[in-house]
């Protein structure tokens, strides 16, 4: 039946990152905008993009270091709003199979994303053989079009988005969008369990503790859920 599976060439996975390369580029570029207006240079924007490379956390990092934050409260913000991350690569290796290759999954790992990880998901849910090859040419072609609109914003000034606030506004949600639409693409009956566990853990723990603590707590429950495979399998 794996002779049925389609191709994942690196260029597949170039291709496959399309949607992500238009959703990033604009996102970045308002970042690379924000930054330099709150007075970083160019390439200290840019720095932020290529070693972070984390999304809305850039933002978070970026309003915690012009406001004076001491950097090991920034630094460990960073990485509870990020821990998710930790658990895409198991999930990911359990939906493609014990037998997967993963000689280089500690390189190619560093490009899964939120919306990376969607992709990949939603690849192998429409029959994409699991590739290393793929893995790396997904995860570039988003990386490369978030440091570059980063760099075309930052270098642009601190004022390109000034006289557009409308659309200055929409780029706050490109990203969840983006990626709401990918999960949406892979839905099925069979991960609606690790759904339910997500959004009751986020409820939750808004109600208890906070909003900020009940986002992470979901995200954390959900990806918790699917590498337990609490969702089960899809039939087929």
């Amino acid at each position: 039946m794996t002779d049925d599976l389609l191709p994942s060439r690196f260029t597949d996975g170039l291709l496959a990152g399309l949607p992500i390369v238009l959703g990033y580029f604009p996102i970045a570029f308002a970042f690379g905008v924000a930054a330099t207006g709150q007075g970083l240079g160019p390439l200290e924007a840019v720095g932020l993009s290529v070693i972070i490379y984390a999304g809305a956390a850039q933002f978070l990092a970026l309003a915690l270091i012009t406001s004076g934050a001491p950097m090991l409260v920034a630094a460990f913000t960073l990485i509870a709003m990020n821990l998710r991350h930790v658990l895409y690569g198991p999930a990911l290796m359990k939906r493609a199979g014990p037998a997967v290759r993963r000689r280089y999954a500690w390189a190619w790992a560093f490009g899964l994303t939120d919306e990376v990880f969607g992709a990949a998901l939603g690849q192998l849910a429409r029959g994409r053989r699991f590739s290393e090859a793929f893995m790396f040419g997904l995860g570039l072609a988003a990386y490369a079009s978030w440091v570059l609109g980063t760099a075309v914003g930052a270098f642009a000034g601190g004022g390109a988005l000034a006289g557009w606030p409308v659309v200055e506004a929409a780029l706050g949600f490109m990203l969840p969008a983006l990626f709401l639409a990918l999960l949406l693409s892979i839905l099925t009956r069979a991960q609606i369990p690790v759904i339910a566990v997500a959004v009751v853990a986020t409820v939750l723990i808004s109600l208890l503790i906070s909003a900020t603590a009940g986002i992470l707590a979901g995200m954390v429950a959900g990806a918790l859920a699917g590498v337990l495979g609490l969702g089960g399998r899809d039939a087929g």
